[in-house]
């Protein structure tokens, strides 16, 4: 909190500055004025007018004793008022400093000077500040080298700098441009135009402030739907949601795609004299063990079903590989049931077997449902033979409808066909026992 005395003496010394610094600017305008008329007399006396009054308020900064920067910041703006901005002038000419200070302040900007380069920086290191005003020549330091020193710590987006120049040095435009100045301004200054420049710079940062702000927002909640919806939901179908309205519109399309289905055998009868957090950890475990290998080959998981799991090759991005990477999926999946059954003797749990069935064929895929609760999931024939055949598998075994051997390609291996009516079906259905894949997978079945 300010001292009082500081205050008392601060508002006495802009009280007295004000007129001086109004003298300078009116005489400096005269001065120009008079320049291009060729009136040199009153060039003269104009400059000593100048002069005297830059002295005189040099001798009122010694007298009071206070640093340029800390009464002008008091002199931002009136009493209630409300603060537009918070500016740092940084300009190595006292006088134009004082008048420019008092201009913004009248306008309610709140305003601190640096009369240097090397105070400019530690200004704003120790302040916060919405804009700078940065005079391209300073005592100590060029302006584009306290550019270069600012620019490294906050970027143009979030402290713009408006470069001061003397007159329209192309350049020095060209060189603050290219070091990350936002803007420059030629002197003398016209303060209608400075003023629209800052005011149009802070506008332009509030609204990147409020960008950043919105992405952080959606950062946080995409992370939340994915840590969320993820664990349910592919991740095509959670990106889906992600980017738009079209992932959640209702609705389906006929595709090709690919079916895998599994189940676990005498799971239910096995688990019958378990407590039921035994059950739900075998069964945990099991899944566990499953997803992984599922994601590996980029399944889409549609449900679980107890303990039954219905996967997606083909939807809701389709690929030229479906087929394929669903029976190297179906393989790795028996091949993982070994560390998931070494991992229930462990804990002296009875061990499992899974029979899986893979078809391929055209069906509807798409968000199913209602506006208040929906699941992306497939529909059609295709999926219901699916299901037929992966009742005829037993423990260790997967079976593949012709449809996918033919899809799949010369890669894959099989054992024994069998053909079987399925209900529901009026032709005979033929199917092959998988043994293994080739190629760059190199699955096989013990």
């Amino acid at each position: 909190m300010a001292n009082p005395e500081d205050e008392a003496r601060g508002r006495l010394l802009r009280e007295l500055r004000a007129p001086l610094a109004q003298i300078i600017d009116q005489s400096e305008r005269l001065e120009q004025e008079a320049e291009q008329a060729g009136q040199e007399r009153f060039v003269a006396t104009l400059r000593k007018i100048v002069g005297a009054a830059r002295r005189l308020s040099a001798e009122l900064d010694d007298t009071f004793g206070l640093a340029g920067a800390q009464e002008i910041q008091r002199a931002a703006a009136p009493p209630g008022a409300a603060l537009r901005g918070r500016l740092l002038l940084a300009d190595g000419d006292a006088s134009s400093g004082e008048l420019l200070s008092l201009r913004f302040g009248e306008r309610g900007y709140s305003v601190q000077v640096a009369r240097d380069g090397r105070r400019a920086l530690e200004m704003i290191d120790e302040g916060f500040f919405d804009l700078v005003l940065l005079d391209a020549t300073m005592p100590d330091a060029s302006g584009l080298q306290v550019l270069h020193a600012l620019r490294r710590k906050h970027p143009p987006a979030e402290l713009p700098v408006i470069m001061l120049t003397a007159g329209d040095q192309s350049e020095d435009v060209v060189g603050a441009l290219k070091a990350g100045a936002n803007d420059y301004l030629g002197k003398p200054l016209d303060l209608p135009v400075v003023l629209a420049r800052i005011d149009a710079h802070l506008a332009l940062k509030r609204a990147n402030g409020e960008i950043r702000r919105l992405a952080r927002v959606l950062e946080v909640r995409n992370q939340f739907i994915r840590s969320i919806f993820g664990r349910y939901l592919s991740e095509e179908i959670v990106t889906g949601l992600l980017e738009g309205g079209e992932g959640l519109k209702l609705g389906g399309q006929k595709r090709t795609v690919t079916v895998l289905m599994s189940d676990l055998r005498g799971f239910t009868s096995a688990t019958e004299g378990l407590p039921p957090e035994a059950v739900v950890g075998m069964l945990n475990s099991y899944l566990a063990a499953m997803v992984d290998v599922i994601a590996k080959h980029q399944g889409t998981i549609d449900e679980f079903i107890g303990d039954a799991i219905l996967v997606l090759f083909g939807a809701p991005v389709a690929r030229d590989d479906d087929a394929r990477r669903a029976v190297a999926c179906a393989v790795e999946m028996q091949l993982a049931m070994a560390s998931v059954n070494e991992r229930f003797r462990r804990e002296w749990l009875p061990e499992v077997e899974m029979g899986i069935a893979i078809n391929t064929g055209p069906v509807v895929v798409g968000n199913i449902g209602s506006l208040k609760r929906a699941k992306y999931g497939v529909v059609g024939s295709h999926v219901n033979l699916a299901a037929r055949i992966e009742s005829f598998t037993v423990g260790g075994q997967i079976l593949v409808s012709e449809h996918t051997l033919l899809a799949a390609g010369p890669a894959v291996h099989v054992g024994r066909q069998m053909d079987i009516q399925a209900k529901g079906f009026k032709e005979v259905v033929a199917l092959y026992e998988l043994k293994g894949i080739g190629a760059e997978y190199k699955l096989f079945l013990p």
